[in-house]
């Protein structure tokens, strides 16, 4: 027993002494394979996914979830910017997208007549000055009936001009006779031009039997209200026509908090997807809204965004400058998750995402103040927070496994 046991003994030490070696600079490995002992294992190497994922550990500490443009894209994941300020401070208050005067047009029929052509239909786009409609009008010949008995004034008169001054150039006839004759000419060219402004403004077509029904602006036709065959008067509406790009948004405040905005305060508009739009404020009416009791608030989105449509009812929030915010910004609660016990938002960071430490203050309205943390200006996850979170914790498991 004495023996085997230590004979059990000197194999285990010559064994650790492998180990030991193989450790270091794994120098010992090709002598055991030399002298015939059994060589130790060595460990196996990492894959390159898990590589990238230490490297990307390594250059921006725990907590870091990696992933492209395209995974951020099919996550849904949607971030915000954030501002200073309370929950105190911020105006949170319903609004409509709606067109600006100039992004939205009422085409009417200049004169009366039947309806022989429509080229459009609902949704179509339309450019401006393009035709939508055609008008079968006895008015369309009566212009240019007047336009050329204008035009015929307009020649007769300029031939007796020039006639009387060749007359008083040669001393036969007085200035006065010149100057009646160059007063008639005046007032027949301004009556031509006035005939063919009538002409142009009615849309009278090359053939003088029609009336064209133009639009104003560009955009897509967003009402019809007529038919083939229908007899319009002058003045009524044919067509509405909104141009999809120009957008405002109107918000109803109430009074009491109308009187704290000004224009040029910062608003972030919020669309039903969970992104947003900043916005300024452009203007509000001094009068309330009968009905509702409250004053309407335009704001002006920034360049062009997608997402708003016309008449799409949204959130908004609105910060009146000079608000005191003592270092705090604000999030929605759905920024907000647990890790390990601690509240933690994920801020955006070169590649990828950065779970954050944040001090949770005061919650209203779905909406939660952050007292430390947090610095203005940063990009955090407002929408698709708990799939980093959950990517995060099954990043963890793997590497504890």
């Amino acid at each position: 027993m004495n023996i085997v046991i230590d004979n059990r003994k000197k194999w285990l030490a010559g064994a650790a002494a492998v180990a030991l070696v193989t450790g270091v600079g794994g120098v010992l490995i090709g002598r055991s394979l030399d002298s015939g002992e059994t060589p130790v294992p060595a460990a196996p190497a990492a894959s390159p996914a898990e590589g990238a994922e230490a490297e990307a550990e390594e250059e921006h500490g725990e907590g870091f979830v990696e992933m492209t443009p395209e995974r951020i894209e099919a996550s849904g994941i949607r971030t915000e910017t954030v501002r200073a300020g309370t929950i105190g401070a911020e105006i949170i208050v319903q609004a409509t997208v709606a067109a600006p005067p100039e992004g939205q047009a009422l085409v009417t029929a200049r004169a009366d007549g039947a309806v022989v052509r429509i080229n459009k239909r609902l949704g179509d786009p339309v450019s401006a000055g393009e035709t939508i409609a055609l008008l079968e009008s006895r008015d369309a010949a009566a212009f240019v009936a007047e336009r050329n008995a204008a035009a015929a004034r307009a020649q007769a008169a300029r031939a007796a001009a020039a006639r009387e001054r060749r007359l008083f150039n040669a001393r036969i006839t007085a200035r006065q006779d010149l100057e009646a004759a160059d007063a008639a000419r005046a007032q027949a060219e301004a009556e031509l031009q006035r005939a063919q402004a009538a002409v142009t403004t009615a849309g009278v077509t090359g053939d003088g039997r029609y009336l064209s029904v133009r639009s104003p602006i560009s955009g897509r036709i967003t009402g019809l209200d007529t038919q083939l065959g229908a007899y319009v008067t002058a003045g009524a509406e044919l067509f509405n026509v909104a141009d999809p790009r120009r957008v405002q948004v109107d918000a109803a405040v109430p009074a009491a908090d109308a009187q704290r905005i000004r224009p040029g305060d910062p608003a972030v508009i919020e669309l039903p997807d969970g992104s947003t739009v900043d916005a300024v404020v452009r203007s509000s009416t001094p009068s309330l809204d009968p009905q509702s009791r409250t004053a309407t608030v335009v704001l002006q989105p920034s360049g062009t965004p997608a997402g708003l449509t016309q008449g799409q009812a949204v959130r908004a929030r609105i910060t009146p400058r000079g608000s005191e915010a003592g270092g705090a910004v604000v999030l929605p609660e759905d920024a907000i998750q647990q890790v390990e016990g601690r509240d933690v938002v994920f801020v955006r960071e070169g590649d990828g995402f950065q779970a954050t430490p944040v001090t949770v203050g005061s919650r209203s309205g779905g909406r939660v103040q952050i007292t430390s943390g947090l610095s203005a200006g940063q990009a955090v996850v407002t929408v698709g927070a708990f799939a980093l979170k959950s990517q995060l914790g099954a990043g963890d498991a793997e590497h504890g496994h």
